[in-house]
């Protein structure tokens, strides 16, 4: 029985390691937590076939010249588009799909803040004060029968999609693919994918209108609200720009839970000094972190003032207690898989970067 070594970089319970160990007594499990690349490429030695790392050093390969597979502890793989290991035979695969519940929940959580005038609420608030005009102040438009806009129709955006459809908004999409990828099907990357079972929108019923990237304009023109999910690829690099933004209603509201230079932040920060859109919600952004000296802080603190729209966070959309949980779920199958030689969850097609 030949011995698979295996190094977990991330710090694992005792009792999701045994989950691992349990997959098969082939695996030989090793843990590590390392902090950055230069401590990963410290953990590595020469027999290593399988990883579990957000960190990839750029000597990888030759470090742990038989790595056959890296298990990423993200969704994305945009941190690695220039390292060497993109251009290797390595597998990668991604824990795509873990995050879908708690960022779909917070994107809503921003879109009811900004309805509902959250900002000025807790303005008033701080300063013990019952404002006057308080119809004209917080009197606000239902989300039944408004029109949602997702870009990036996979796990998180579905189910972005599947929650909007609840609350009786028609959902609009923009997917890369023909059509969603259905439950473990086939996806846009030639892999099967996760999906956490009852979440998501997996034969695209809920959408109203599927539209090419290339119909994009037309597709925000209609929306009162646009959410940005889809992966940071050359494709996707400064998306939304000046065109699309002014293509947005003016009382549109954007959220963009993806990655920052999806987003043209220049661009952004003069819609809404100008008012092209009503407002965003931010949880990533271009640099990050974000500069002290970065015109969205003044401009969410207008917010807080409740003269603005601009809520901020600092990339936690995707904090859930239940990470490491789903994370080794996924890890699990995928290493049984391995060791079956069937096709695996969330495997990266590198030539697209996702």
């Amino acid at each position: 029985m030949t011995t698979i070594n295996v190094l977990s970089t991330r710090q694992f319970s005792d009792d999701l390691l045994d989950k691992l160990r349990a997959v098969s007594p082939r695996l030989n499990i090793r843990q590590r937590p390392c902090r950055d690349a230069m401590e990963v490429a410290d953990a590595l030695t020469a027999d290593v076939e399988v990883i579990y790392t957000f960190h990839v050093p750029d000597d990888l390969l030759a470090r742990a010249p038989h790595l056959r597979w890296i298990q990423l502890h993200s969704a994305g793989v945009d941190h690695l588009l220039n390292n060497p290991v993109m251009r290797s035979d390595v597998l990668i695969t991604t824990t795509s799909g873990l995050h879908a519940v708690h960022i779909a929940e917070y994107v809503f959580a921003s879109i009811l803040a900004f309805v509902y005038r959250v900002p000025r609420m807790l303005h008033y608030q701080r300063r013990q004060e019952w404002p006057t005009g308080r119809w004209d102040t917080f009197a606000g438009p239902e989300l039944r029968g408004q029109t949602i806009g997702i870009i990036g129709y996979g796990s998180i955006g579905s189910e972005v999609g599947r929650i909007a459809h609840a609350l009786g908004m028609r959902v609009l999409a923009v997917k890369y693919s023909a059509r969603p990828s259905a439950g473990h099907g086939r996806g846009q990357t030639g892999g099967e994918k996760y999906r956490i079972p009852g979440t998501g929108d997996p034969e695209g019923a809920l959408v109203s209108r599927l539209y090419p990237p290339d119909k994009l304009l037309d597709m925000v023109a209609e929306c009162d609200f646009v959410v940005v999910t889809a992966p940071l690829t050359m494709q996707t690099r400064g998306l939304i720009n000046e065109a699309v933004l002014r293509a947005m209603k003016p009382t549109a509201y954007l959220v963009n839970i993806a990655r920052g230079p999806i987003i043209d932040e220049r661009a952004l920060i003069r819609a809404l000094q100008e008012g092209w859109i009503a407002g965003v919600g931010l949880d990533v952004f271009e640099e990050e972190p974000l500069p002290a000296d970065s015109p969205l802080w003044q401009l969410a603190r207008n917010s807080a003032e409740g003269k603005g729209n601009v809520i901020i966070s600092p990339h936690v959309a995707g904090f859930t207690l239940r990470y490491d949980e789903r994370a080794v779920e996924i890890f699990a199958e995928n290493l049984r898989r391995y060791l079956g030689g069937e096709p695996m969850l969330n495997l990266v097609n590198k030539e697209k970067g996702y």
